[in-house]
C-alpha cells in the first residue's frame, strides 16, 4: 500500500501483554461500537491542539501544511474503509511506536505535563489521558494502517497492525502521509460495512463529537466534495448575550429529543476548584419517560467538548426531568471515558449543579409565579420525591413545594402560605393523603379541622405517603397525618367562635362501649371522635401506626405482611348516633348497628364492605325494623 524509503518493515510485539489487552479493549471495555469514532476524532483534535501550542514557541511549524486545524472524515464503500485525517502535530516513527505500541501510554499525559510547567500552570485543552481509545477501532476494523508526518519533520512513518498481538512499522513515502498530521485508515470488517454509510456516520460524528474544538468534514466517497458537519464552536461555550432564544430552543430539541420550547434556561460556568460549563434546561411539557421505573437522568457529559456518556448520575433521580449537559475541563475518567471514575470532582460537579438548578427554581417561583405553577403541575410529583430521598436539601425542596388545601380551593399553597395562617395552639401541620383530591376534601376525617379553621394539606400523590412519613417538619412544626391517632383538637377553638359541643350522653358513651365489645378483634380501638362535626362515623390508625394511605400502598405492592387494626371513631354529637343508643340492649338491630357503622366507615374511606353479603343482610333488617 505504501513505498517505502528504503528500510524494510519491523515487526514489533505489543507490550504489556497487548493481545490479552486488545481484547478487552474490544470485548469488554466498549459497549458501543460506534465510540471508535469519537475515540479517533478525540484524539486527531489532540493533535491539533498540541499543534496550536507547539506554534506559541515555534510558529514555523505552520509553514508546512494548512494553518487552520481541521478533521475530515472519508468514507469508502466499495473498498469498506473509513479514512481519518487530521493536520495536527504529526508523529515521528519513534513517536508512533511510543504512542501506538504501548498500551494506556499516550503522549498526551507527558506533553500535558511540559507545558504546565512553561506556561505556569495554563494547561491546553486536551481529551486523551490513557492511550488506550485507538485500539476502539479494531471493534469494527481487521487492520489499521497509520501514516503521520510530525510538524517540521522531512520524513513520514508508517504503522499497521490486524490487533492481534503485533504491528509494523517503517518509514512511509513522503507522498502517503499528509504534509503534516496524521492519517488512519481502517479496513472495516464485513459486519461493519454500515460505517461506510454517509447518514450512520454523519450521525455518530455529529451526536458523539459534534463540539470538538476542531472543524470536522466528512467526504461521502474519495472522490467526492468535502462538507463541514462541525464547526468546531460548543454553543455551551459562547457567552450567553450572544445565543438567541431560537438557538437555545434549537439545541434543546436536538439533544432532548422533543418538540416543545424549554421552559427555563439555565446557562452558566463554574469557575475556582473545579472548572466546567452548564447548558441545562426545564421542558415545558412532560417527557414520556418522565415515570420510568429506572427513573434515569437525562444530562449528558463532556470533558473538554467531547461526548462521553448520557448515563452519569449528574442530577439526583427527583431532577431526571432537566435535560442538557454538563461539560468538564478536569474530570478525571477510567480506562474507557465510557465509564466516571467516582472522584472528589464528580462529586462536586453532583453537587454543584443540582443545588444551582434548585435555586433558580427558587427564583422562578418568585419572579413569575405563573411560569412556575405551571412547571410544579408538570414536575412537581417528581420533585416531591427529593423530599424522601434527600434530606440535605429537603428545607429548600419544603420551600419549593406547592399543595392542594382546605383553605387554597383550586389555588396552590406553598408551606410558608400555611404557616402565616396557623391558629393559635396549632402546633403541626396537618395533611390527609389518598389518591383522589375530589374524594381527601370531603373525607370525615376533615370535618373537625374545618370547623376549627385549620387548613390541611390534600396530598394525592403517590409518593406523599412517603416523604412526610420521613421525619420531615418546616419551621419547626412537624407534620401530621389527619386520619392517623388522636385529633389533639381540644385547645383550638371553632371558627365560627361558638363554644364546643358538649360531652356525650351517658346512653351514646354506652353505646360506644358495646360498639367495641361487639367489633371485638376487628378494630383496636372505638372511641368517642373530635374530628367528627357532620359525618356519624370514620377509620384512623392508632396512635403509634404507619398511615392508612401508606399502609395501603405497601400492602398492594406486598411489601407489607400484616395491617394494622384501625380505629373506629364514633360522633357522640350525630343524631344517629343518639337515636342508636337510646335502643335497649336486647333489641337485635342494637348489633346489626355495630357492623354497620364499621362498614359505613370503610366506604367512606374508599373500601368495601368486609363481607359484602352480611351488610346486605343486615341494612335489610335495619331498613325493614325503621319502616316497622
Amino acid at each position: 500500500m505504501t513505498t517505502t524509503t528504503g528500510t524494510a518493515p519491523e515487526t514489533r510485539s505489543f507490550e504489556a501483554d497487548v493481545a490479552r489487552l486488545l481484547h478487552m479493549m474490544v470485548h469488554s471495555v466498549y459497549s458501543d461500537k460506534d465510540v471508535f469514532l469519537r475515540e479517533l476524532i478525540s484524539n486527531a483534535a489532540d493533535a491539533c491542539e498540541k499543534l496550536r501550542y507547539e506554534l506559541l514557541s515555534n510558529p514555523a511549524l505552520a509553514a508546512d501544511g494548512d494553518g487552520q486545524p481541521r478533521i475530515t472524515v472519508t468514507l469508502d464503500p466499495d473498498a469498506r474503509q473509513i479514512t481519518l485525517e487530521d493536520n495536527g502535530i504529526g508523529m515521528s516513527e519513534v513517536e508512533m511506536a511510543e504512542a501506538l505500541g504501548t498500551i494506556a501510554r499516550s503522549g498526551t499525559r507527558a506533553f500535558m505535563e511540559r507545558v504546565t510547567a512553561a506556561q505556569e500552570g495554563e494547561g491546553a485543552q486536551l481529551i486523551g489521558q490513557f492511550g488506550v481509545g485507538f485500539y476502539s477501532a479494531f471493534m469494527v476494523a481487521d487492520r489499521v494502517d497509520v501514516f503521520s508526518r510530525r510538524a517540521g519533520a522531512e520524513t513520514a512513518a508508517h504503522w499497521a497492525s490486524d490487533g492481534l498481538g503485533s504491528y509494523t512499522i517503517q518509514l512511509a513515502d513522503t507522498a502517503q502521509a499528509p504534509a503534516r498530521g496524521t492519517r488512519i485508515i481502517l479496513h472495516l470488517k464485513e459486519d461493519a460495512a454500515s460505517y461506510t454509510e454517509p447518514f450512520t456516520t454523519r450521525r455518530i460524528i455529529t451526536a458523539q463529537s459534534g463540539h470538538v474544538p476542531v472543524p470536522i468534514f466528512l467526504k461521502e466517497r474519495p472522490d467526492a466534495e468535502e462538507k463541514q458537519i462541525a464547526d468546531g464552536a460548543a454553543l455551551w461555550t459562547r457567552p450567553r448575550s450572544e445565543i438567541t432564544a431560537e438557538e437555545y430552543t434549537d439545541f434543546y430539541r436536538s439533544t432532548a429529543g422533543q418538540f416543545d420550547e424549554p421552559a427555563l434556561t439555565l446557562h452558566y460556568r463554574a469557575e475556582g476548584l473545579h472548572e466546567y460549563s452548564v447548558l441545562a434546561f426545564l421542558p415545558s411539557m412532560r417527557p414520556f419517560d418522565l415515570f420510568d421505573p429506572d427513573r434515569a437522568g437525562r444530562m449528558k457529559l463532556y470533558v473538554r467538548r467531547v461526548f462521553i456518556t448520557d448515563e452519569a448520575q449528574i442530577l439526583p433521580r427527583y431532577l431526571r426531568f432537566v435535560r442538557g449537559l454538563v461539560d468538564s475541563n478536569d474530570l478525571p475518567l477510567n480506562v474507557s471515558r465510557e465509564m466516571i471514575q467516582e472522584s472528589p470532582v464528580l462529586a462536586a460537579i453532583q453537587k454543584g449543579v443540582a443545588n444551582r438548578i434548585l435555586s433558580e427554581l427558587d427564583k422562578l417561583a418568585e419572579k413569575d409565579r405563573d411560569a412556575y405553577l405551571k412547571f410544579w403541575e408538570n414536575f412537581g410529583p417528581v420533585l416531591k420525591e427529593g423530599l424522601y430521598e434527600d434530606h440535605a436539601r429537603r428545607e429548600t425542596l419544603l420551600g419549593l413545594a406547592r399543595f392542594k388545601s382546605t383553605a387554597g380551593g383550586e389555588n396552590w399553597r406553598s408551606l410558608k402560605d400555611y404557616v402565616e395562617a396557623i391558629r393559635d395552639n396549632q402546633t403541626a401541620i396537618y395533611y390527609a393523603t389518598g389518591t383522589d383530591l375530589d374524594r381527601l376534601a370531603a373525607s370525615p376525617q376533615l370535618e373537625g379541622f374545618r370547623a376549627r379553621g385549620i387548613e390541611v394539606l390534600l396530598l394525592a400523590d403517590q409518593v406523599d405517603s412517603f416523604w412526610v412519613t420521613a421525619g420531615a417538619d418546616y419551621q419547626g412544626k412537624p407534620f401530621k397525618s389527619v386520619t392517623q391517632g388522636l385529633a389533639d383538637l381540644g385547645l383550638i377553638p371553632l371558627a365560627d367562635g361558638e363554644a364546643p359541643a358538649a360531652q356525650a350522653s351517658e346512653e351514646v358513651s354506652g353505646f360506644i362501649a358495646y360498639v367495641k365489645s361487639v367489633l371485638g378483634e376487628q378494630v383496636s380501638d372505638v372511641r368517642a371522635s373530635e374530628r367528627l362535626t357532620e359525618s356519624a362515623v370514620c377509620l384512623v390508625a392508632p396512635d403509634n401506626a404507619m398511615d392508612r394511605q401508606l399502609e395501603k400502598l405497601l400492602a398492594g405492592a406486598g411489601r407489607l405482611d400484616q395491617t394494622a387494626k384501625p380505629v373506629l371513631e364514633i360522633n357522640p354529637r350525630h343524631d344517629l348516633i343518639a337515636r342508636l343508643g337510646t335502643l335497649a340492649e336486647g333489641d337485635s338491630l342494637r348489633e346489626d348497628a355495630a357492623y354497620l357503622l364499621l362498614d359505613e366507615a370503610r366506604i367512606a374511606d374508599g373500601e368495601l364492605p368486609a363481607d359484602p353479603r352480611a351488610f346486605s343482610a343486615r341494612l335489610a333488617r335495619m331498613i325493614g325494623g325503621a319502616i316497622k
